[in-house]
C-alpha cells in the first residue's frame, strides 16, 4: 500500500463508517500493518492509504497490535500533555502538539467484536491522532498558523525539489 502525502484531497476527507465487518476487513487491517512496519510508523488510518472508511491500526514496539474500526473517543482527561509527533503523510517533519493525556475509545476490531480501551501515554496519542485522521484532521492543524505555514512551506519546497531532510 502506499502511503498519501500531504496535500492529497483524501487526507482532508471525513472517512465513512464502516457500514459492516467483513473478512475483507482482517485483509485490509494486516495490509495496513505491513505499510505500518514497513515505514516504521506507530499507526495508520485508512484516508492515509486512500481508504476513505473508519478504520486505523496501531502497532507500539511491545505490544500487540491493535485494530480500530468505527472508533468512538468517548472520554477525554483534563490533564494535558506537549509532545513531539510526526506523521508518515508529512515524513520527516515533526512539531509539539498539547493533547489529552488519557482517553478511553470505543471499537470494532477486525473480527467485529467490540471492545472498550482506556489508554494513557504515547498509546492515547496515537489513538487520537489517528482518530484526527478520520476527521480529516492533521497534527498540522494543531500548531499556531505562523508554525503550520513555516512546516508546509518548507515541506513543498524540499518535495518539488527532490530534497530529502535529514
Amino acid at each position: 500500500m502506499d502511503i498519501l502525502k500531504l496535500g492529497m484531497p483524501e487526507l482532508r476527507q471525513k472517512a465513512l463508517p464502516v457500514s459492516r465487518i467483513t473478512p475483507d476487513y482482517e485483509l485490509l487491517a494486516q495490509n495496513m500493518l505491513d505499510t505500518l512496519h514497513k515505514y516504521k510508523g506507530a499507526g495508520l488510518a485508512g484516508p492515509q492509504v486512500g481508504v476513505l472508511e473508519r478504520i486505523y491500526v496501531i502497532h507500539l514496539e511491545r505490544d500487540k497490535p491493535l485494530v480500530f474500526i468505527n472508533p468512538s473517543i468517548t472520554e477525554t482527561s483534563p490533564d494535558t500533555c506537549l509532545c513531539e509527533e510526526g506523521c508518515l503523510s508529512i515524513p520527516g517533519f515533526w512539531g509539539d502538539i498539547t493533547r489529552p493525556k488519557t482517553v478511553r475509545v470505543q471499537a470494532w476490531n477486525e473480527k467485529g467484536r467490540p471492545f472498550t480501551l482506556e489508554a494513557s501515554g504515547l498509546l492515547a496519542r496515537v489513538i487520537q491522532h489517528e482518530y484526527d485522521h478520520l476527521e480529516g484532521v492533521l497534527y498540522i492543524d494543531h500548531l499556531s498558523q505562523v508554525k503550520r505555514e513555516r512546516l508546509v512551506s518548507k515541506y513543498e519546497r524540499l518535495n518539488k525539489t527532490g530534497a530529502k531532510r535529514k
